[in-house]
């Protein structure tokens, strides 16, 4: 999609205030004040748009969009699946899903429905033509935003025989599921396809590999829904880019498949702001960024994000001032061409009336949060130069949904507490302390493009990674590796022989045993013989690794492996590979890869010493580098200005960064050092 603006807005549900119509024009006046250039319509609006089964009232939709469109404000129009009416479900039950204790719910919520019930992809299918054949030609429509927040599962009967169907066109024969799930294991083979139901609380849920199958399955199914819907749009003339928007850390779907579907990757972002140190939560935010615009590897969207406090947290914390600012840049810093909040004007009831706005419940435009609005919109009118720019990575973390799915499904070698992605955090924190970009990528993609790929807890192979391993090393790559990685194929099945699994002579060394620690158990890492270097604490697990070739860096402090090989390094062909057999502390990681950055010559965006609290992130054009430096604390931070270059396009380079401050730096893409 050919941008021309930074998009700036957000959701927008005016048939709230359709018997208000002092309301609907005061909207567009704070709109157009707030420099706000494009909202989301009909996400919720079902409803409205066809009150009764083949009722269909759009009129209200096009006086909104004219109105809208009147005033220089472009329309993100949704489908309405996201939430249901009444009407749909009470006549036809077929549509409300089942849960997997085998219960048909009720109606309510939202995305309660069936995604392969022929009655809702019927009834959505229609909707979705009918809407695109009314409102796809006017010229306010800039995109499709498929449904809302894809999620949840079906294990109606319908949903069961559509999986039976999925795993008979996977594995052909009933003989070979039966080999690639073991199930001899507790007698629990199969005669047939038709035996075999989805994983229930009340039922099976302990075969490994119908539990990962149904997962896919579950996702297979999802993406086929947004493509039935996508293709109803496409169909009544509706040939704007789509999108579908997809949420934080989400387990319940491998986005890679969903991200395949449409033409542009957007997400929601809603992290625990104040609740830890600001950095910290900014770079946990700032990998969902770079896992979402790893999935094309093009700049995504910014769909969702909070005004100020959410309704639905445990502990609805206000944004403190800048901060606001801080995260919006932050995303476009990291890949993202827009800025979009929910919601535009705070809801009067329902579930989300307490969920902050640009414009709250006083109607007022003198807010401190419509205030700190305006000045971003003010700015990123300002910086459209900035659309479409990429994000140039030397460095990828290989953060696998499918493979997190496994390891928490493993039963074994901790059933609480296997910490992956508190585990592939701190690797990603490492590399962004130093100043690098990093990609964040999953199994399916390739590797040849980086120079580093940090690969964690790698415990289940799948897309012939250990092979896209093998010739990413040889090929003069750098690789590093955690403990338990290449433990199992894609089916959760135990490889047999030495493991990690078709990387020994890469890495130098095979797995003996893996030590599960207690909640509180540690053990220390040391330099061979040179204890007065200090020592790293480490937990939770704790492998014991036998080296064959390869160097070792660090060994283990305590218990009976004491001396044993913790950390390792070797070459292989024209390669080298790292491997850190145990849960270390955020320290050691610091540590070792900024050693691993400095002597292998990576190039940080700037060379300077990169204070705590700040975040330094880039954007290339063709001939420009555009560097983002942003300050997430309350605190003035001092830092080396007289060592950088540029045009400064946002903030002031004094000798300090204020508080939540984001300054952006223009140079010529070719300088990689300041």
């Amino acid at each position: 999609m050919n941008l021309t603006k930074l998009l700036y807005g957000g959701d927008y549900n005016p048939e709230q205030w359709l018997n208000l119509p002092d309301i609907l024009r005061q909207d567009i006046e704070y709109i157009k004040k707030a420099h706000i250039n494009t909202v989301s319509l009909g996400m919720f609006s079902w409803s409205m748009l066809e009150p009764e089964e083949g009722v269909y009232q759009f009129d209200w939709l096009a006086d909104v969009i004219n109105h809208l469109y009147d005033n220089g404000i472009s329309v993100i129009l949704a489908t309405p699946s996201g939430a249901r009416p009444k009407w749909l479900a009470d006549r036809y039950p077929e549509v409300l899903r089942v849960n997997s204790g085998r219960q048909r719910e009720l109606f309510g919520g939202r995305h309660n429905h069936c995604y392969t019930s022929p009655v809702y992809r019927e009834k959505i299918a229609l909707i979705n033509r009918k809407l695109a054949e009314r409102f796809a030609a006017h010229p306010a429509i800039i995109m499709w935003h498929i449904s809302n927040e894809y999620g949840g599962e079906c294990h109606c009967p319908l949903c069961q025989e559509q999986f039976r169907r999925w795993l008979k066109e996977k594995y052909q024969t009933i003989e070979y599921l039966n080999e690639r799930w073991c199930t001899t294991f507790w007698s629990h083979t199969y005669q047939s396809f038709e035996m075999i139901e989805s994983p229930s609380e009340i039922g099976e849920h302990m075969v490994h590999s119908l539990n990962l199958d149904w997962m896919r399955y579950v996702t297979d199914q999802t993406a086929d829904f947004a493509r039935h819907e996508i293709k109803a749009v496409r169909s009544g003339g509706g040939s704007q880019p789509t999108t579908v928007n997809l949420m934080y850390h989400y387990a319940g779907l491998n986005y890679q498949k969903l991200a395949d579907v449409v033409d542009l990757v957007s997400w929601d972002s809603y992290p625990l702001w104040h609740k830890t140190e600001e950095i910290d939560t900014a770079r946990n935010n700032g990998m969902q960024h770079d896992y979402m615009r790893s999935l094309k590897h093009q700049p995504f969207l910014l769909l969702e994000s909070c005004p100020s406090s959410t309704n639905w947290q445990s502990v609805s914390k206000l944004k403190r001032p800048g901060l606001l600012s801080a995260a919006s840049w932050q995303a476009v810093a990291h890949g993202s061409d827009s800025v979009l909040y929910f919601q535009i004007r705070q809801s009067r009831g329902g579930s989300e009336k307490f969920h902050s706005a640009v414009i709250d419940h006083s109607g007022r435009d003198d807010t401190r949060v419509f205030r700190e609005v305006c000045k971003i919109g003010t700015e990123l009118e300002h910086l459209e130069e900035l659309i479409g720019t990429m994000t140039p990575t030397e460095a990828a973390l290989i953060y696998d949904v499918e493979n997190r799915w496994a390891i928490e499904d493993s039963q074994g070698p901790r059933n609480k507490g296997m910490y992956y992605h508190q585990a592939a955090m701190k690797s990603y924190q490492a590399l962004r302390k130093q100043g690098l970009n990093v990609d964040v990528i999953g199994m399916e993609q390739e590797l040849d493009s980086y120079r580093l790929v940090i690969v964690p807890m790698l415990y289940l192979y799948r897309e012939g990674i250990e092979e896209k391993i093998r010739h990413f090393v040889e090929s003069g790559g750098i690789l590093l590796m955690t403990y338990w990685s290449g433990v199992v194929d894609e089916n959760d099945r135990c490889y047999l022989g030495d493991t990690p699994y078709g990387l020994t002579d890469v890495l130098g060394l095979r797995r003996t045993e893996i030590d599960a620690l207690f909640d509180g158990e540690t053990n220390r890492l040391i330099f061979p013989d040179a204890p007065e270097k200090g020592s790293y604490l480490c937990q939770n697990l704790c492998e014991l690794i036998a080296p064959k070739g390869a160097q070792t860096l660090m060994q283990y402090g305590e218990d009976f492996y004491k001396g044993s090989a913790a950390a390792t390094k070797n070459h292989y062909g024209n390669g080298v590979a790292y491997y850190v057999g145990t849960d270390a502390e955020q320290r050691f990681y610091d540590d070792f890869l900024k050693k691993i950055i400095i002597e292998n010559h990576l190039r940080p965006i700037l060379n300077i010493e990169i204070p705590e609290p700040v975040e330094v992130t880039s954007r290339c054009s063709d001939e420009w580098e555009y560097v983002f430096i942003q300050n997430f604390s309350n605190t003035e931070v001092s830092i080396p200005w007289v060592q950088l270059t540029g045009e400064i396009l946002l903030g002031t380079a004094g000798k300090s960064i204020l508080p939540y401050e984001t300054i952006i730096l223009k140079r010529k893409t070719a300088t990689h050092k300041s």
